[in-house]
């Protein structure tokens, strides 16, 4: 186990005084269980139910209050009750809809229990199959390690520190980068990143990786509800790794001949597992942005590291200076989206990023961020100036007069003139400053 973020959000739930059960939410193998396990150390008695277990899903069928719940949970466990602070975690709680449907009375009935729910399948039954009860849960989001956790679990603490800090001296840039450029290649899902830093062996990873997309396509039976529907999370399972970073079409996708219709159903089945993200288009440059669902997304999957191995692109990363430079810069604009989406464990955050709404036009922003004050562009790219047309296009549109920029190279702040005359801020960051870029601006 190494430090995870996460846990700093759970703290703050424990301490909150509104505090309602938690439902942690998060892909298959992003750690939720071992999350919980670590957080439990902070208690004075843990629970742990596993409701794919027919003695535990019968403590929940059973009984009709958390006070019975929970008295037939000790006798189950064999514990005495013990004084202080006791933390319930139930995993894999939408197998019992008794047990969903109990979470609003363990808030209600013993506000004084600590209770966490979490599921392997939970996302894509949240809301077809079971009922959480509205105002009386709360919901926290896990995703894969973030670079300063993967910079942690390999001994890097210091620059951890940081980093996070947003102080990292441009002395030690080529340092950074390296551990960036090695993080790109490996990736966040917590297994891979404590076997990396183990060993350091790139090559030995391949067993975990396949484990992880064997429990994927394994899952498909379970997300699928009729045969069609299985056929096709199996095919963009197997295939759509490949279309990271790219806008896509449902109709044919990965020249596969299914409609649009069922390629978009299996997508948000997929989606609401955690497992990618649609990222759909704006077309304002001011706020709020509103995304346009009608235009092609841009597909995004939970973990880069991932995507390099089923795509093959490990061998190309390998030892490489400037990952910008391969395919078609993808891979950067992937870590970059994956790294803005680990700013924070909210449920609700996304990603989007900009075209312009003009006829045959071809600008596009890589992602848009909202900020207290104007709709922020971000571009992933190496170079010039002169190479961010697009940048330029939008910032002429926008009332804003700040834009960032993540490159290769160390920190750097310009002042760009436009045509018109206006001018603006562009803020030049190395990739690694991508999962601080909140606190960068407010440095």
């Amino acid at each position: 186990m190494f430090y995870r973020k996460v846990l700093i959000s759970l703290r703050e739930w424990a301490e909150s005084k509104h505090r309602k059960p938690l439902v942690l939410r998060g892909a298959r193998q992003v750690g939720k269980t071992t999350i919980v396990e670590e957080f439990a150390k902070y208690f004075d008695d843990f629970l742990r139910l596993n409701l794919e277990k027919i003695a535990d899903k019968t403590v929940f069928e059973a009984n009709d209050t958390p006070e019975d719940v929970l008295s037939a949970i000790y006798l189950l466990k064999n514990k005495e009750k013990k004084q202080g602070r006791t933390l319930l975690f139930i995993d894999e709680i939408q197998v019992s809809k008794k047990a969903v449907a109990l979470l609003r009375y363990f808030y209600e009935d013993l506000p004084d229990l600590y209770v966490i729910a979490a599921g392997s399948l939970l996302e894509t039954l949240i809301d077809v199959q079971v009922s959480f009860p509205v105002g009386r849960v709360e919901y926290l989001a896990l995703r894969p390690c973030s670079f300063s956790e993967f910079l942690g679990a390999i001994g890097e603490n210091q620059i951890k520190e940081k980093l996070l800090a947003a102080e990292l001296p441009d002395a030690i840039h080529s340092r950074v980068m390296k551990f960036f450029n090695e993080f790109v290649l490996v990736g966040g899902m917590p297994e891979v990143v404590a076997a990396y830093a183990e060993n350091r062996d790139i090559v030995a990873l391949r067993k975990i990786y396949d484990t992880l997309l064997s429990g994927y396509r394994d899952d498909v039976e379970k997300y699928a509800n009729n045969k069609t529907e299985r056929n096709v999370l199996r095919h963009i399972l197997k295939n759509g790794w490949r279309h990271a970073g790219q806008r896509i079409k449902f109709e044919c996708f990965a020249e596969s001949n299914y409609k649009s219709r069922e390629v978009g159903e299996a997508f948000r089945t997929l989606e609401k597992a955690m497992v990618l993200e649609l990222c759909y288009p704006t077309t304002t440059t001011d706020l709020p942005p509103a995304p346009d669902l009608k235009k092609s997304p841009k597909l995004l999957w939970l973990d880069t590291g991932i995507v390099n191995y089923v795509a093959k692109n490990q061998l190309e990363l390998f030892g490489t200076q400037d990952i910008s430079e391969h395919w078609k810069g993808k891979i950067a604009e992937h870590i970059v989206g994956q790294e803005l989406l680990a700013q924070n464990n909210s449920v609700l955050a996304q990603r989007n990023f900009w075209v312009r709404n003009a006829k045959n036009s071809q600008a596009e922003i890589d992602f848009v961020l909202q900020t207290d004050t104007q709709l922020l562009p971000i571009e992933v790219k190496a170079g010039h100036n002169a190479k961010i047309k697009s940048m330029h296009l939008f910032m002429e549109e926008t009332k804003g007069d700040f834009a960032v920029r993540f490159w290769n190279n160390p920190m750097q702040k310009d002042t760009v003139e436009l045509p018109s005359g206006k001018k603006y801020t562009l803020l030049n960051l190395p990739f690694y400053y991508a999962e601080v870029l909140e606190k960068m601006i407010e440095n």
